[in-house]
């Protein structure tokens, strides 16, 4: 990809998508940062302040879709073609199936798949009149395994596996590429605050490099999706940065113990 490559990230402005949105400008790309946070917009703003001229920052609800259509067509006349996308921004809950409500599901759905889906169609309509572009969806491996408590946002990120694989048939002929990228347990701010002692120990007990992965890593997966010069015959796939851990099957014996030992060591710190 050339150095006038524009980039939208949404949910830019913090987590995975920062760290994509930070690696785009790495790259000597442009980046638009889409969020529904105005405090972290004033942030990232603050920033990538010495960036002027290749950063354009919106706040954007994805579960609007007339606001996509502005956004998007805003974007493209002010700031240049779109030639990327990454739908980062998303919602999740832990949540038992039991306990949860048809309103919760519906707005999980409307975040994390439809949101996806609107951003995706309108770029697309965009790129089609240039032959080229890729769109990547942030997934999870939730959408991919049952993973306990997660049966709405399971079930929005199993929809974003299943739409890539859609989209990415019927916009090949038109030049555009659409991945998706399933996250395991990554190391952001939320994570950090919300995931407790024994919520890591189960994921350290199931992840066979035992530790959680940076946003770094994921955006490192979307940067060489987004560069045609290193992915240009890559579509319709769900690459997982997971620590192994959708390929892990039970774990014992000298498996586990050399994993424990590696834990406690240097090679266990990300």
């Amino acid at each position: 990809m050339s150095r006038q490559q524009a980039v939208l990230v949404t949910g830019g402005a913090s987590g995975i998508g920062l760290a994509i949105v930070e690696a785009v400008l790495a790259e000597g790309w442009r980046a638009v940062v889409a969020d529904l946070d105005q405090a972290n917009l004033d942030r990232c703003r603050n920033t990538f302040g010495s960036s002027a001229g290749n950063v354009r920052f919106e706040r954007l609800n994805v579960a609007d879709e007339d606001a996509i259509v502005r956004c998007i067509a805003s974007c493209e006349a002010e700031f240049g073609p779109l030639t990327g996308v990454v739908n980062s921004a998303g919602i999740g809950r832990d949540v038992p199936a039991l306990e949860t409500s048809a309103e919760l599901f519906r707005t999980i759905l409307e975040v994390n798949l439809i949101g996806s889906f609107v951003v995706s169609r309108e770029a697309a309509k965009r790129m089609q009149a240039r032959g080229a572009g890729s769109i990547i969806n942030i997934a999870s491996v939730s959408g991919i395994v049952g993973n306990e408590g997660r049966v709405a946002y399971g079930a929005s990120k199993g929809g974003v596996i299943t739409m890539t694989k859609v989209m990415a048939v019927e916009l090949a002929p038109l030049g555009i590429r659409v991945n998706a990228i399933a996250p395991g347990p990554i190391e952001t701010p939320l994570v950090k605050e919300v995931h407790t002692k024994e919520a890591r120990a189960a994921w350290m007990s199931t992840v066979p490099l035992r530790r959680y992965g940076s946003p770094e890593e994921i955006a490192g997966a979307a940067v060489f999706l987004l560069d045609d010069s290193k992915s240009s015959y890559i579509t319709g796939q769900t690459i997982c940065v997971d620590g192994g851990f959708t390929s892990a099957g039970i774990i014992t014996g000298t498996s586990a113990a050399l994993a424990s030992t590696q834990a406690a060591g240097p090679a266990a710190v990300g």
